[in-house]
């Protein structure tokens, strides 16, 4: 159960990372939902196995996210800052649930 839970608020996470990346806004809103969702999937990885596979996942979103996405405005002009968006709502989405998931496997790491 609480696996679909996080699958789900991951997808719904996503989806309000590019909605809020197309509006072109920075809206309290979305910056609350997108750290609240992150924080809800952070949450609902505790109870799996697969941590350090999500951990992996997050580093590899978030390092993503830090390329110069710029660039492709020389092929298309709003690509690169539409994307440099995406991935900066996308960070804030993906920070809280990695920092979650690393505090937990911090905490089974010194339990042993």
């Amino acid at each position: 159960m609480f696996h679909k839970f996080a699958h789900y608020s991951f997808i719904l996470g996503c989806i309000v990372a590019i909605v809020a990346a197309l509006l072109q806004t920075v809206n309290m809103f979305f910056v609350f939902s997108l750290v609240l969702l992150g924080a809800i999937v952070g949450l609902m990885h505790l109870k799996t196995k697969n941590v350090p596979q999500f951990l992996l996942a997050c580093v590899a979103l978030l390092v993503a996210g830090n390329a110069n996405f710029q660039v492709l405005n020389v092929v298309f002009d709003p690509l690169g800052t539409l994307l440099t968006t995406v991935f900066s709502y996308i960070r804030l989405f993906v920070a809280p649930a990695a920092l979650v998931a690393a505090f937990k496997a911090v905490f089974e790491l010194t339990e042993d």
